[in-house]
């Protein structure tokens, strides 16, 4: 064994299979190492693994040899004493199915193996200690989930130091199927809430446009996530990532008793209830949050602005986003004035500068707000953001994501619908938010003045938003010509 390694993380050719190797500080009485140091390997790339059980094999004789099972689960091996011949052969569905990676380990090295990828090993030292940390329980029931692969089998090409026909197996482990008869470990699923919703529609287009597996859509009906009895008829270890694009949005309305309440429970409730269970399983928790957290009295707000809801909606939200941020693994993606499929502002301007343009329609002139600033968000652009945070693994936290380029008031956003239309912009008139309101019948909820976010943050992960105006064009196109079917 070598002492005084410099702690380094190697990739291997299975994607996400890393060799670390630790130092180990040894004198005359033996020596010591840190198996794991969570701050220093996590830096170097090191997943960080939710440890909840520590597994520890004896080997105690030269050439027993374990394996090939793949687990439902991520896992750290090393050895305490003696040395390991390891091998590992990717089992999960994708383009490396198959794939072998071989080496050997001692008390100075370490392999973090992730799930679905099988792992075996040949003790080569009498008294060899193989230890292995989790980061799930074991039960019988989830033995169903492993996936297994033979040994021997030549298709591997692994060449065991010492030949397996003098070596000590189970006799479970020499019937294990050829890889050829192997079925592949499929990905753990990602459950998407509000699936009827503006995001939720995108999320689903985003992932059938890229040929993407293993998602599942639920909408209220299927699955109330701000019913706590709810969670029990779901098998939560199936799952690695939530995304939850349902929300309680109507803003008035939310002023209301009812509508207070109704707030509250799919906004502020749902989201703590989603993070519990993220906690529990060690799942991703993906959440979209609002510009009404903000009082609006910065021109530009980022991550780091404290909250300042102005009214019911905003202050729910709020909520949701400090219950979200309690669980380990979380995207809380910020964003403003939503844009997509389904009912929105965009869609209302459109039909409302058809009617200006119909010489039979008395409609000669619109009326919008020109006192609050921001930028759109277009769902499509928002579905790209969360699936790049997810796939580059991307530092948890809060990410400010709406369109990028120029801020504009909604009544500067109406003139461009109108005018991407061919309808005169000139037919909309500017006015005051309580002029807008200054004859409205029920609760109008307190909105923000200045709703335009500060998009380093996301930029900076590689991720570049499209230009809202851009976006604005090929909606309305897309949307006038749909219509122009029906």
């Amino acid at each position: 064994m070598e002492f005084e390694k410099k702690l380094n993380v190697t990739h291997t050719g299975i994607p996400g299979l890393l060799v670390v190797d630790m130092p180990v500080h040894g004198d005359n009485r033996g020596w010591f190492k840190e198996n794991w140091q969570r701050a220093k390997m996590t830096a170097l790339g090191v997943p960080d693994l939710r440890i909840v059980q520590n597994n520890v094999s004896f080997n105690a004789a030269r050439g027993v040899t374990r394996g090939l099972h793949a687990e439902p689960w991520d896992k750290f091996i090393s050895a305490a004493s003696g040395e390991i011949f390891g091998a590992w052969v990717d089992l999960r569905e994708g383009p490396t199915f198959g794939q072998v990676f071989t080496t050997r380990v001692d008390a100075s090295r370490a392999v973090y193996v992730p799930r679905g990828v099988a792992n075996g090993f040949q003790a080569l030292a009498d008294g060899t200690v193989y230890t292995y940390l989790v980061d799930a329980h074991w039960s019988l029931d989830r033995k169903r989930e492993y996936t297994f692969v033979n040994l021997a089998d030549p298709a591997l090409a692994i060449s065991w130091p010492i030949p397996l026909d003098r070596c000590e197996l189970s006799d479970a482990d020499r019937v294990h199927p050829l890889l050829a008869d192997v079925t592949p470990m499929p990905p753990r699923r990602t459950l998407v809430t509000g699936a009827d919703g503006q995001l939720g529609r995108a999320v689903g287009a985003y992932a059938k446009a890229h040929g993407l597996t293993g998602f599942e859509f639920t909408d209220r009906d299927e699955f109330d996530f701000s019913d706590p009895e709810a969670y029990g008829r779901i098998d939560w270890d199936s799952y690695g990532t939530i995304v939850n694009a349902g929300a309680y949005t109507a803003v008035d309305r939310a002023q209301t008793p009812q509508g207070r309440a109704a707030a509250w429970r799919a906004n502020a409730l749902g989201p703590s209830l989603l993070a519990r269970t993220a906690r529990e399983h060690d799942l991703t928790l993906v959440h979209v949050s609002s510009d009404y957290v903000f009082d609006g009295s910065r021109a530009r707000h980022d991550e780091s602005e404290a909250f300042s809801p102005l009214g019911v909606y905003g202050q729910s939200k709020a909520a949701g986003d400090l219950a979200v941020a309690g669980a380990p693994r979380h995207y809380i993606l910020r964003s403003s004035w939503v844009i997509g499929e389904g009912r929105n502002f965009v869609g209302s301007m459109l039909a409302l500068a058809a009617r200006v343009s119909d010489p039979g329609d008395a409609l000669e002139q619109v009326t919008v707000v020109d006192d609050q600033v921001g930028r759109l968000t277009f769902t499509d652009d928002m579905a790209g953001a969360v699936m790049h945070l997810l796939d580059t693994h991307a530092p948890y936290g809060v990410y400010d994501m709406t369109g990028s380029g120029e801020e504009a008031s909604w009544y500067q956003i109406a003139r461009r619908v109108f005018e991407r239309a061919g309808a005169d912009p000139d037919a909309v008139r500017p006015v005051s938010t309580s002029e807008y309101y200054a004859h409205a019948t029920g609760p109008v909820a307190p909105r923000p003045a200045h709703s335009t976010l500060d998009l380093t943050k996301i930029e900076k992960t590689g991720y570049q938003p499209n230009d809202w105006q851009d976006s604005l064009t090929q909606y309305v196109t897309t949307l006038r010509r749909d219509l122009e079917v029906k």
